[in-house]
């Protein structure tokens, strides 16, 4: 296949997706009595804005981070729902251990990310855990594990460990400047102009770069990932090849849950630097998503947390010129998720036929040859 066909095919599904999303999410915009092109055009413009830039960065930053830690997950062939417990969790515990520790600032950040990575890793971990010795779905086990973080331990554990008298803000507390991440509006502004508004773009953008590409380079330029990623195609292969099966799962889901650890530290590090209840909750599924539009590819992914936080931080405005209900992002978002699983689903079964097709017509060519 040459090179333009290729480049065809990667960009098919994802075009096919978003555009049909657009169009689903049009038609119900008109049914509403509502404008679909000043809905768009309001949101496109609102975007261009470097303010509204750095909310986008700030909030794919997470995005991207939990979709790696679910794509660890589906590389080996497992569900790790889990993710939304696992980071919760994780972050709580960074928040009350960099709290009580007085360090020099690169130490106590580092220290601050090992504890969430550990956490993260050893939640998870617990999970794969049971399905190889015990039998138990991963898929159940995290959620259960999911409630039994969100609904009793967080619960129990912000009462306990709170800053204060009991509120319906109660949090932890606040942890030392000496653990704070630095903003990173200086560099930004090097190409741009001043940022105003208070907006300051988190410096976990750069442990979200440094994963991305610690993640494409772990799962196809290591032995490690080459056996992780042979044992979630085929385990029976694996293990004939010397894989043990059992102790990759095991390894994937702590793989997955240190990743997911750090999903919370831009609120951690950069924005609140304590667990409350304005703690941003709900990323540990809509990374499934972004894992899901990428097709488990470290560049895929940040397209799909860049278009998630895009339509997240873009949705307000529609408010604001009254073009139309905020509403319409939760369904853009949705039919681009079910729109990305069926065309992917699509395109690589035409692919498979244009391939069996060439090599047939290889064959019948050095067969008459």
């Amino acid at each position: 296949m040459s090179l333009g066909r290729r480049i065809v095919m990667a960009l098919a599904a994802p075009v096919l997706a978003i555009g049909f999303a657009v169009l689903l999410s049009s038609i119900v915009l008109v049914i509403s009595g509502s404008d679909p092109f000043q809905a768009y055009k309001d949101m496109i413009g609102n975007a261009t804005r470097l303010e509204i830039v750095v909310d986008m960065l700030n909030r794919g930053t997470p995005l991207f981070i939990s979709g790696i830690a679910a794509a660890i997950g589906f590389r080996m062939n497992l569900f790790n729902i889990g993710v939304e417990g696992q980071y919760q969790l994780a972050a709580f515990f960074a928040a009350v251990v960099g709290a009580h520790i007085f360090l020099p600032s690169v130490l106590h950040v580092a220290a601050i990310v090992l504890v969430a990575m550990v956490v993260g890793a050893a939640w998870s971990g617990l999970a794969g855990w049971l399905k190889v010795r015990r039998g138990i779905n991963e898929v159940i086990a995290t959620i259960m594990l999911n409630a039994i973080a969100l609904s009793g331990i967080l619960a129990w554990l912000t009462v306990e460990w709170r800053d204060g008298p009991l509120t319906p803000n109660s949090g932890t507390k606040r942890i030392a400047e000496s653990g704070w991440l630095p903003d990173l509006n200086s560099w930004l502004e090097v190409f741009t102009r001043e940022i105003t508004g208070g907006r300051e773009l988190s410096a976990v953008l750069l442990f979200a770069i440094v994963a991305g590409i610690v993640y494409h380079v772990f799962l196809n330029r290591t032995r490690a990932g080459y056996d992780l990623r042979v044992s979630g195609y085929n385990a029976g292969a694996a293990r004939a090849g010397g894989v043990r099966s059992d102790r990759m799962i095991i390894t994937a889901m702590i793989y997955s849950g240190a990743m997911a650890g750090l999903v919370g530290l831009v609120d951690i590090l950069s924005r609140y630097h304590r667990f409350d209840a304005d703690f941003f909750s709900g990323l540990g599924f809509a990374g499934i998503a972004v894992a899901l539009i990428g097709r488990n590819k470290a560049f895929g992914m940040a397209i799909g947390a860049l278009l998630f936080a895009f339509m997240d931080v873009s949705s307000p405005i529609l408010q604001i010129t009254k073009s139309a209900t905020r509403e319409i992002v939760t369904i853009l978002q949705g039919t681009i998720l079910l729109a990305s699983v069926v065309a992917y689903a699509a395109v690589s079964r035409y692919r498979q036929r244009d391939e069996a097709r060439v090599a047939a017509a290889l064959l019948a060519e050095k067969g008459v040859a």
